[in-house]
Parts: structure tokens; sequence; C-alpha cells
């Protein structure tokens, strides 16, 4: 969290003129359907220009981030709310949505736009001239988020004597992660230690049907699953059988069959809960394509191509929404919840948020009157759901949907509808 005692300093390099005029300029230029009378060399020296400006808009961006966190923590603080960690949530919460953004994202960018002034002031310069850009800046940062200011310091002292606008972002991001364990090696160790307690295994959806397992290993586990794949797949190889599977589909189906205990990877047991669009039942030809609430549209008849024990359940929509019914239970349980989370995709319903569903809210608090009810439930993930019980924040459905009021009067309206976002009372201008 951004230290709200230290004096802040104005980014250099940037003059104060009006962001709006600045942004009416770049409009005006990108309506343009065919830039005239420019040769391919001018072409490229434009394309070269504007990545160099868009990475200094970030970092003009990364110090007026810093300057809310500051602002936001230094009024929490008279206003007394001491708490560290519902300080930085609030902060958080209102870049994440001024961003359009997810919390973990705005939480990065808060941390990153704090220790790029604790150490790292060659960084800051260069991604300041357009010379970095915030994907390289984060990844900097991240390599020295357990190191002191000092520390930090010393790392950049060592990076001005390189190039970095020459480097990739996976040589700088090695180049920086050396340093940092040059500089302080005991720090390094209990780093390695801690993400080693940190391994895990998690899923995420990918296009056409499909997700991302990922397993976060150490190192030498790594290599060590990847090396039995391989032998997998050379003894496919080497089977008098004919191969007709290519080399990473034998080590997908390979992953399959020793994580479930079957003999083949189609012969697994599946419990999946489809939405199906009820106008798909009425007409055998309709092209509207069921979902697997968190993993998007997929053809319903694949998953019945599975030899193992198979269970479908089907939750019925009309023209987007779940059908469902009421409930008078205190809580979001049984069906209801299901469908308040079929009906959210699975994901958070706050917009930008992308996180799965982990908690089933009241729009309307059962303390204000609201009922258990579907038309008043909504299903957030942890951090939005906490967040609303801070002070100033607000939801509320309206006719065009579910609609976020933070603190400072910015209001947005939940994914699913036209994205919407205003601002009450008189808006100050951005200089």
């Amino acid at each position: 969290m951004p230290d709200a005692d230290q004096p802040d300093v104005d980014e250099p390099g940037f003059p104060r003129i009006d962001l709006a005029l600045v942004q009416l300029v770049i409009e005006h230029a990108a309506r343009a359907t065919e830039p005239s009378g420019c040769t391919e060399a001018e072409l490229i020296d434009q394309i070269q220009q504007i990545e160099s400006l868009q990475h200094s808009v970030a970092a003009l961006q990364s110090s007026r981030i810093r300057a809310f966190a500051r602002e936001h923590v230094g009024n929490g603080i008279a206003a007394g709310r001491t708490d560290p960690e519902r300080l930085e949530r609030g902060a958080v919460a209102q870049v994440a949505l001024a961003c359009h953004t997810s919390p973990a994202e705005a939480r990065s960018r808060i941390r990153a736009a704090r220790d790029l002034r604790a150490g790292l002031d060659h960084v800051r310069e260069v991604f300041t001239s357009g010379g970095l850009s915030a994907t390289k800046v984060a990844a900097v940062v991240a390599a020295c988020s357990d190191l002191d200011p000092a520390e930090r310091a010393r790392v950049d002292a060592r990076l001005a004597h390189h190039d970095l606008t020459r480097l990739g972002i996976g040589r700088l991001r090695d180049l920086v992660r050396r340093l940092a364990a040059e500089i302080a090696p005991e720090k390094f160790r209990a780093r390695v230690e801690a993400a080693r307690a940190e391994r895990r295994v998690t899923l995420r959806p990918a296009p056409d049907a499909m997700v991302y397992l990922t397993g976060y290993l150490p190192v030498e586990q790594g290599a060590a699953c990847l090396a039995a794949l391989q032998k997998a797949f050379v003894q496919a190889s080497v089977d008098p059988a004919p191969l007709t599977r290519s080399r990473g589909q034998v080590l997908a189906d390979t992953v399959v069959e020793r994580l479930t205990g079957r003999a083949t990877a189609t012969d697994v047991d599946i419990d999946v809960q489809v939405v199906v669009p009820v106008e798909a039942l009425l007409d055998p030809g309709s092209p509207l394509p069921a979902e697997v609430p968190g993993h998007g549209p997929v053809p319903v008849e694949l998953l019945a191509t599975s030899t193992g024990r198979k269970t479908v359940r089907r939750l019925l929509t009309r023209a987007g929404t779940v059908i469902g019914g009421d409930s008078r239970s205190r809580s979001f349980t049984g069906l209801l919840g299901l469908l308040v989370r079929a009906r959210g995709g699975n994901r958070c319903t706050e917009p930008y948020c992308d996180a799965p569903i982990r908690h089933v809210d009241h729009i309307r608090r059962v303390a204000d009157g609201g009922r258990t009810t579907l038309d008043n439930g909504r299903g957030t993930c942890e951090f939005h759901n906490h967040v609303r019980e801070q002070p100033g924040w607000q939801v509320q459905r309206t006719p065009d949907g579910v609609r976020t009021t933070t603190p400072t009067g910015h209001t947005y309206l939940a994914p699913g509808r036209a994205a919407a976002v205003t601002r009450s009372g008189r808006a100050c201008p951005a200089r």
C-alpha cells in the first residue's frame, strides 16, 4: 500500500496539457480509414512513435494511480479508517473499475506504481520516455517485489548499465531476477521456498470447448513430469500398432489417463452443467449453442462421445436469462444458487472481473428488506462481495441492469448489457 507520509513529486517528462485534448487528437487520427501519401518507411516510423506514446501514457497513468492510492489512504486515515487491508481493497476496487480490469491486475498496477518510486528511478525514467512497455515494467517490479528500497536502488543502478529498450521481456525478467538474487541472496532463497509452498493446479477456459490445465510446480518436478510424458510418447511410437495421434495428443491423453486412472482419455466420468436455450428445444434447427458456465459455448453432442459415466444437468434459458424459481431461504443454496451462478456464466458479475463466482450476494441486502430471489441475487468473487461492505459503495438493480456506485460517485453497469460508466457531480478536468 502506498506510503501516505512520503512527499509526492510530479512525474517529469509530461507537459501540463488537457488529456481530453490528447484523446481527441488520437481519436481523430484513428478514424482515418487509410493514411494517404505515406510511404512504408513513414508508416513504420509512425507505428514506432505510437508504440512509444502508448508507453509514455501508461507511465503517466501509473503516476496518477499512485497519486489516487495515496489520496485514498490519506482520506481514509483522516476519517478514522486505519485497517490497511480494507484501505487497499477500496483503492484496488476503484482502480480496477476505472481501468476496466480485474482486481488482481489493479492491485499489480498499484504496487508497481508504488515500487517505481521506491528505488527504480532509472526504470521509471525509461518508462516515462516511452522506452519500456507497462508489461516489461511490471516484470521488473515483480522481480524486485521482496527487496527494500535500498536494495531495489542497487538493482536499478546495475540495470542502468544495460540498454533495457533492446531486451525482450524474457531476457529482461531473467536479468532482473539474477541481479536481485546477487544483491539479496537470503531473500532470493526465501522467495524460492515461498513459491514452492504455493504449488498448485488450476483450470482455465480456452476457446473452442477446451481448457488449460496448469500445474505450478517446482522446476525439478515439472521437468520430471515432462520427461515421463515424453517417455510415454516414445513407447507409443515403438508400439507395433500404427500411431494415429500426434505427439501433443499423446502427451495430453497420457496426462488425463494417469490423473484419472482410466485406460483411455475418453473413458472418463463427467458431471457437467449445461445451459441450453429453450428456443433450441422448441426448434431442433436452432443455431443457438449450449454453454458450459465459465467455459463458453460447446456442442453438447461432444460430451456424449465419452464411454464413461455421463451426468449432464441442463438449465434452460429464454432470451439469455436463466429461467428459475423463488426461495424463502436466507441464503442462495441448492437450485436457486445454481441458477444465479449459471446466469452469470460462473464468473463474477462485477464489471471487468473474470474471477470465478465464490459468493452469491443479495443485490438489496436482507437487512434492507431484500429477498432471497433469483432477481435479487448476483454471483461475485470473494473480493467484490467484501468490498461493497465498505463505506460509500452501493449496488442496486436498475432498469438497465445491476449498477455499482463507488465512493467517488462513479457508476458502472454490470456486464451483459451495454457497458456504461458515468460520474455524478461536476467533472474534474484531467490534467
